[in-house]
């Protein structure tokens, strides 16, 4: 799981996971803070009037955050839902999904050094962190602009290695993945249901979907990884699909 060293500072935008809850606030685990937590007050949960703050958050759940106050000496975190705008809340999700993903290159390039993952994080990893701001941009910038790095203190026996690693895992481009959706409804207000239907799987899954001509729709995904998006754009489909009541539906994807 991704990591960072210490405490989170004020204004940061945090992945949360609700602990327990309380009539007044909710507990939440700091994702990326191993044994960090925070809590969030019910005047923080939501811009409207909240009269049952289980209605807004659930245990369990994750949430996006922002650090509104922290104490060190006593171990207190406080966090506001409500203080997150939406752009943020697609940046920090996007930010944590590269984090995962430069994790693994961290992984990778600690085994060719000899390292486990957790020395990975205290010889590179916090570093990558606290000089480029996450493990991704550092990876990243390996390829696109290796001197600055180096001008920052990167040695150069494991620049050629992140270089190798970055170029085999992010210089990837994007492919199109494509499907052929059919969607009827047996009932007077099928046209509604059909949007309804699309909306869902766009909220839903980010999907871009297009009208063709009735009853067909076009779905399209773009990835880096083919392989995973096609068997993800199949399962998903299904278990849609077989939701639906006074309806019917297909799909085709590709070259099905």
């Amino acid at each position: 799981m991704v990591k960072r060293k210490d405490f989170p500072i004020e204004g940061e935008i945090v992945l949360v996971t609700v602990k327990y809850i309380t009539p007044y606030s909710a507990l939440c685990n700091l994702e990326e803070y191993p044994g960090k937590e925070g809590m969030i007050h019910v005047s923080e949960v939501s811009g409207r009037w909240v009269r049952d703050i289980k209605n807004f958050v659930k245990k369990g759940k994750q949430y996006i955050a922002k650090v509104t106050r922290i104490d060190k000496s006593k171990g207190h975190i406080n966090l506001s839902l409500k203080r997150v705008s939406k752009k943020s809340k697609e940046r920090k999700l996007q930010e944590y999904k590269q984090e995962e993903r430069a994790e693994k290159m961290l992984e990778l390039l600690g085994e060719k050094l000899g390292w486990d993952l957790e020395q990975a994080y205290e010889k590179l990893g916090y570093e990558f962190q606290e000089t480029f701001g996450t493990m991704f941009e550092a990876f990243n910038m390996s390829v696109e602009d290796p001197d600055q790095l180096i001008r920052r203190g990167i040695d150069k026996k494991y620049l050629k290695l992140m270089q190798e690693i970055a170029k085999e895992k992010i210089q990837k481009k994007e492919v199109d993945i494509k499907a052929t959706l059919e969607l009827k409804y047996f009932t007077g207000n099928g046209v509604e249901r059909v949007k309804e239907f699309l909306h869902c799987l766009i909220n839903k899954y980010g999907w871009e979907i297009k009208y063709i001509s009735a009853p067909r729709y076009s779905i399209e995904i773009k990835t880096e990884d083919p392989k995973s998006a096609e068997r993800d754009l199949r399962k998903n489909l299904e278990k849609e699909i077989s939701k639906i009541e006074n309806g019917t539906a297909s799909f085709k994807i590709g070259g099905d």
